[in-house]
């Protein structure tokens, strides 16, 4: 599952029910920082956005329906918006299906927990960025925010796969703190291999706190 910027920006504050919207600086819902995409919890209404741009981006893209069976998922959140939208617009630049509007789902990652042997365990299963909002840093955005979500599910270990060309997401992922586990050959439909990484989430959690202290 590829990421496909890895810019660093600041962590997004979550509550325990991860039901607070932020914006990219993490100030909540009604303040005055509204410029920028904000991440919020995932909705039926966002589906067929998120579906677009799944398609978009991935060669073998998830049916409408796995994604329809994690909306109660703690990590599935989506970014909305795009402060460039008129600007992009005015200047003919092409997107999915026309111009972004505010509102729009330009995001998406998906997080879960799953117990295990006494142990919940937290997976990233999907991350992507609409390809005319990608170069800002969203992606990470995403990948914290989640992560932050599954923390205050109970999550104290993730996981993820990646694909062992995907160099770039490798990178991401090894800045916030993943480490390989194993290798799966032939994971993919296409044939291709996956890396299993994992990441301590106690561990990044007290290390987030702690820069952002």
């Amino acid at each position: 599952m590829p990421l496909h910027r890895s810019s660093a920006s600041s962590l997004i504050p979550t509550t325990s029910k991860g039901r607070v919207v932020t914006t990219s600086r993490g100030a909540a819902a009604g303040d005055d920082e509204t410029d920028e995409p904000r991440i919020r919890p995932a909705g039926r209404a966002d589906l067929l956005g998120v579906f677009r741009i799944e398609k978009a981006v991935f060669a073998q893209p998830w049916p409408y329906a796995a994604f329809e069976g994690l909306l109660d998922a703690p990590g599935f959140l989506v970014a909305e918006g795009d402060p460039d939208a008129g600007a992009r617009a005015a200047a003919g630049g092409d997107a999915i299906d026309g111009a972004i509007d505010a509102g729009d789902v330009i995001g998406y990652v998906v997080g879960d927990v799953t117990p295990n042997h006494g142990q919940d365990i937290g997976h990233i299963k999907d991350l992507a960025v609409r390809p005319d909002a990608q170069g800002r840093g969203l992606g990470r955005r995403l990948l914290r925010a989640s992560l932050s979500e599954l923390a205050a599910a109970g999550a104290s270990v993730v996981k993820l796969e990646v694909r062992e060309s995907n160099h770039r997401a490798q990178d991401l992922y090894d800045d916030e703190g993943f480490r390989p586990a194993r290798r799966i050959p032939r994971y993919y439909g296409d044939g291709e291999s996956a890396f299993v990484m994992r990441l301590d989430l106690g561990e990044w959690v007290r290390e987030r706190n702690a820069g952002e202290s």
